[in-house]
């Protein structure tokens, strides 16, 4: 069995769950429920899917995270950046609403699981990296924004498609004029008492004498509040009636057991976009768990998240679900209710499946409207309006892949613009790494550091040239680094040796190590001598391997002092 805990970390915590955790796991699953229904409906919403399977995608993929995951806190399910991504991506294959735009979401969900897998299995979490906190960022600042606007029809009880900002302003303005004001008066309501509860709630509960985690638990049933209200007044005023759109007839019982398309065509259609959401899907996930495990001293294995994540999408699909995640919000909620195990999410997904099967008929008169103001209050928390200012104040570069990702979001899609950010922030990385930081460096008196001369008071030597280079060296700076050489001592007819410190560098590439190779030759032929100085481990043995040190007629320092003093530095 022990082989098996690796794959299966329900094996390395199960055997030693206790009533205790039982307990906190139950009061956490209560808690995230409550706020995980009126959500799942709306995310559906969102996604351009039917209600209930929003219900659906909360169930299986619960169930899968607690066998497969590694985080003791981590909320699985449908969150808005997803639904909003898998709405652009079945909206290019078929029509909202139809057979086939669900058939789409599932089989997008399937492929999903397929690639975060596949992911896992061949080691590529580190393709997660690629996207850059600014990208990220600015992409869920976005999409926070184009959300919002999206459902501002819903309130307003009039209808206005788009899918960038310029078309749902658009087509807000151009229909305003035939808004419903039944529907905009529960929908103004409903966001208003939603933004009052979330924020104002729960302390002036506390205030008035209530336990925290009976004044949160409250605070959280805020959207059930809401849809309940909404709900009686639908009913007892005859609003469907009067033109305020309802959610409709929701199927109950069980989830159904549903079959993606093996239609070779649609998987080409939907691979690009499902590779987009499971790497969106997984930093959102991996961000969330390590910083909520941090705080209990445990740990997650990222590997082993894909596999938990790519387990729960396959999940998703197979009982009629679509894409999902681990949700910031939900997840903090589940930590700070207090689960100790995955298994709080089990009890989550039992929770779920109860009111799929039972409580169902009760959403048929819940507004749409109310739904908007859940979406709309729940992603508006997403828009970081400080972080841009930050990014601006400190790196004008990972600025501009911030700008340039939320632009594109709003104005071409939201595939385009993380497909845009992470390519400008590859160009941004390799045009700083192309013009690698050199300085010359002198000795630091009574010691035996190096600093740049021109920040320091350091003692330099004619006869010998010290150049420290601050990068890596690699095909895209290897001729940035020969004309550093050259241009440096062209004008010094005293020069008897130029050292290269490399306390910074961690690669030398193919490219590079013929740079050095002709740097070392030309000097060689002006009387030159060419030297290494603090070459790190794994760089030595890469040029050990090659036949560089069998031409190289320099020598290789331990230390800059060492090379500094055994030139003769000290002693003129």
């Amino acid at each position: 069995m022990t082989f098996l805990k690796p794959l299966l970390p329900i094996l390395g915590w199960a055997p030693a769950y206790s009533r205790t955790d039982a307990q906190s796991d139950l009061v956490a699953a209560v808690i995230v429920t409550i706020m995980l229904v009126p959500q799942s409906l709306a995310y559906a919403m969102l996604a351009g899917l039917p209600p209930q399977v929003g219900l659906y995608a909360s169930i299986l993929p619960l169930i899968a995270y607690t066998v497969f995951g590694t985080s003791r806190a981590l909320a699985v399910g449908p969150v808005a950046v997803v639904s909003l991504m898998t709405a652009a991506a079945a909206g290019q294959v078929a029509a909202p609403a139809s057979a086939e735009y669900l058939t789409a979401a599932i089989t997008l969900a399937f492929l999903s699981g397929l690639v975060l897998v596949a992911m896992s299995v061949l080691r590529l979490g580190f393709l997660a990296n690629f996207l850059s906190h600014p990208v990220i960022s600015g992409f869920i600042t976005a999409s926070g924004i184009l959300i919002a606007a999206s459902q501002l029809k819903h309130l307003l009880g009039i209808r206005a498609e788009g899918d960038t900002l310029p078309q749902l302003v658009t087509g807000l303005v151009e229909r305003i004029g035939g808004f419903n004001p039944y529907t905009l008066v529960i929908g103004v309501a409903a966001t208003a008492f939603l933004f009052w509860t979330r924020k104002n709630l729960k302390p002036l509960l506390i205030a008035r004498g209530l336990r925290p985690r009976l004044a949160d638990l409250i605070a959280k049933a805020g959207p059930v509040a809401a849809i309940l209200v909404s709900i009686l007044a639908v009913v007892g005023f005859g609003l469907a009636e009067k033109g305020v759109k309802i959610v409709g007839d929701i199927p109950a019982g069980l989830p159904p057991f549903a079959m993606p398309s093996f239609d070779l065509g649609l998987w080409q259609q939907l691979l690009l976009p499902a590779v987009l959401i499971s790497l969106v899907g997984f930093v959102e996930s991996v961000s969330v768990a390590q910083t909520l495990a941090a705080k209990r001293r445990q740990r997650i294995v990222p590997n082993q998240e894909l596999t938990a994540l790519g387990a729960s999408n396959i999940a998703s699909a197979l009982s009629g679900g679509y894409p999902v995640t681990g949700g910031f919000a939900r997840s903090v909620v589940n930590f700070d209710a207090g689960a100790e195990t995955p298994l709080a999410g089990a009890f989550t997904a039992v929770g779920i499946l109860a009111a799929t099967v039972f409580l169902t008929p009760l959403f048929r008169f819940l507004p749409q409207a109310v739904l908007a103001a859940t979406i709309i209050v729940a992603v508006l928390s997403l828009v970081d309006i400080a972080a841009i200012r930050r990014t601006w104040a400190y790196s004008k570069a990972d600025f501009a892949a911030m700008a340039v990702t939320i632009l594109t979001v709003l104005l071409v899609g939201v595939e385009a613009g993380i497909t845009a950010g992470v390519l400008l922030s590859l160009v941004l990385f390799l045009w700083r790494t192309s013009r690698p930081h050199m300085a010359i460096v002198g000795l630091v008196p009574g010691t035996e550091h190096f600093r740049n001369v021109e920040r320091h008071q350091v003692l330099t030597d004619p006869s010998i040239l010290t150049i420290r280079v601050d990068e890596s060296l690699y095909f895209a700076n290897a001729r940035a680094l020969e004309d550093a050489i050259y241009d440096r001592i062209a004008d010094q007819p005293a020069l008897k040796h130029v050292v290269l410190m490399c306390p910074a560098v961690n690669l030398i590439d193919a490219s590079a190590l013929e740079s050095l190779e002709a740097i070392a030759h030309r000097l060689d032929s002006a009387g030159v001598g060419f030297h290494l100085s603090e070459v790190k481990g794994p760089v030595m043995d890469a040029l050990k391997r090659s036949d560089f040190m069998q031409h190289f007629k320099g020598r290789i320092f331990l230390s800059q002092f060492e090379a500094f003093t055994t030139l003769g530095g000290l002693a003129r």
